[in-house]
């Protein structure tokens, strides 16, 4: 068993207890980088950005260039922020982010909100060889989940499961959303924050309380693709993303990492911070135990480029 699926294996069950770190005092994550350098950009980031002409730099100012020329999208952000009593500086170095690394930054806005009017007018299904993702999930070995109400606890439960019982065994050994979320280009997210549905599903019940927004249904697709298009909705589920972040850190591995925006886009490129916040809370115990000092969170190379350019990022606020 890798060690993702061990991971993934303790969360859905038996090792909640790991977590005798809720009896320390959250440490305060200070701000900047832990890495003088940056940290090694993937293979396949460089191979989409020469594939278009551009570079990293070329990109990094086309998405400033998007900020610079929409205020009303800099006050979108505060305004959200505000909602989810995060720091906005997190949302807009996730956005700069995926954008300098992920896609390119589109020119307007605008573009974004056509997009989601097509997708609200796609059919579309959640599914896998023909099975619906509302039956799979139904199978057995997802009985532990079915008690769990929240969507966020929902859905990691069953992502734990299927990383544990499923992927590379009876499935494809690739990620639960890849698997089944994204039936229109594999492997893609959409919108402003770069989004995929199995992710906008596990924010739903957060997104609803503090954003007001509605509800969504895993048996509508086509509603939650347009939600992550439309970025006046997607921006919630950002929030709600880094919101989440910043609270697994806080509650299972002790860290408060709220002051560090790297770390929380760093977080939000990767995922799975329950599972992280987990494996850090482990490797602490062991240091502990050992006499050696905590491990920090550390950026990787995405969170390095927010914290190294923060001054330019938080100069776009005012």
């Amino acid at each position: 068993m890798t060690p993702l699926r061990i991971i993934a294996f303790v969360f859905s069950g038996l090792f909640v207890l790991v977590l005798s770190v809720g009896a320390w005092a959250a440490t305060a994550v200070p701000a900047g980088n832990r890495n003088e350098t940056q940290p090694e950009i993937p293979r396949d980031a460089v191979i989409r950005t020469q594939q278009t002409n551009d570079t990293f730099e070329g990109k990094f100012q086309k998405v400033l260039r998007l900020f610079e020329n929409d205020r009303k999208l800099i006050s979108k952000i505060q305004k959200t922020a505000k909602r989810y009593d995060i720091d906005p500086v997190h949302i807009i170095g996730a956005i700069v982010g995926e954008h300098t690394y992920n896609v390119d930054a589109v020119d307007q806005l605008q573009s974004y909100y056509v997009k989601a009017l097509a997708y609200a007018e796609t059919r579309i299904r959640f599914e896998h060889n023909g099975e619906s993702v509302t039956d799979f999930v139904h199978r057995p070995e997802f009985a532990s989940c079915e008690s769990l109400r929240d969507s966020y606890e929902l859905w990691t439960c069953r992502e734990d499961v299927f990383n544990a019982r499923f992927r590379g065994q009876s499935l494809p050994d690739q990620s639960f959303g890849k698997t089944f979320f994204q039936p229109l280009f594999a492997g893609q997210t959409f919108g402003l924050g770069q989004l995929n549905p199995l992710t906008a599903l596990m924010m739903s019940d957060m997104a609803k309380k503090q954003g007001r927004q509605r509800k969504l249904d895993v048996r509508k697709p086509s509603v939650i693709y347009q939600t992550i298009m439309d970025p006046d909705k997607s921006l919630h589920y950002m929030a709600a993303v880094l919101r989440t972040a910043i609270d697994d850190y806080q509650k299972i591995a002790g860290f408060d990492i709220s002051s560090n925006p790297g770390i929380t886009a760093t977080l939000y490129n990767l995922g799975g911070t329950k599972a992280r916040a987990t494996a850090l809370a482990l490797e602490n115990q062991k240091r502990s135990a050992s006499g050696e000092s905590l491990k920090l969170p550390e950026e990787n190379y995405y969170g390095w480029l927010v914290n190294n350019r923060i001054d330019t990022l938080r100069g776009l606020l005012n």
